[in-house]
């Protein structure tokens, strides 16, 4: 299944073909797949290049453990996110390493490391469903996470699935195009909510 963004202007294919399913397919991940997004990852750009990001990864081979990350997701995003091959973790560490100062970009770094994943994700034919409903205090507690960092985000990576293996609800979201605000909404110039002068109207 295709999602191919409606875009203004053109930009690369695979940001347009980037998005966020809920049905996955029965087939696994490579290591060397995942490796290659976590490596898509470590390259982000970040604040005095503190990298403050950190990853726990789970796939469904380990059963053990893919059972663990599974508990520290919102019982609504277990019910899909059971089907993904892989889940994950994003977690930021809070202070800079050279000085203990709080970061106030680690969130931000956090997003510019996912954004890359995602990416890479795009060029191998992989999906990547990011989460904001995860348990942060159970998955601190479960992989004893020290007090300074923050468990984020959750994800599923995955091959895109058959969307009638979801509820109704959720297999309508599926089928809906990917839309968008429209940049005269969000890119401003001269003033607050004045559109750029170089966007086409």
């Amino acid at each position: 299944m295709h999602k191919k963004a409606d875009t203004h202007y053109p930009i690369h294919d695979h940001l347009a073909h980037r998005w966020s399913p809920r049905a996955f397919a029965d087939k696994p991940v490579t290591a060397q797949d995942l490796g290659s997004l976590f490596e898509a990852a470590r390259w982000a750009a970040s604040c005095y290049n503190e990298q403050p990001w950190r990853f726990i990864v789970a796939r469904r081979e380990q059963q053990h453990e893919y059972q663990k990350l599974l508990n520290c997701l919102v019982e609504g995003n277990q019910a899909w996110a059971i089907q993904a091959p892989v889940l994950g973790l994003g977690i930021v560490k809070k202070t800079f390493s050279m000085n203990g100062k709080a970061n106030n970009f680690a969130h931000h770094d956090l997003g510019l490391a996912t954004a890359g994943l995602m990416a890479q994700a795009t060029a191998l034919g992989l999906h990547v469903h990011s989460m904001g409903g995860i348990l942060p205090q159970r998955a601190a507690e479960i992989y004893q996470v020290p007090g300074d960092f923050d468990v984020l985000t959750g994800f599923a990576i995955g091959y895109p699935g058959d969307p009638d293996s979801l509820d109704e609800s959720m297999r309508a979201s599926e089928l809906e195009p990917r839309t968008r605000k429209p940049l005269t909404e969000t890119v401003f110039s001269s003033g607050w909510e004045q559109p750029a002068a170089f966007l086409q109207t």
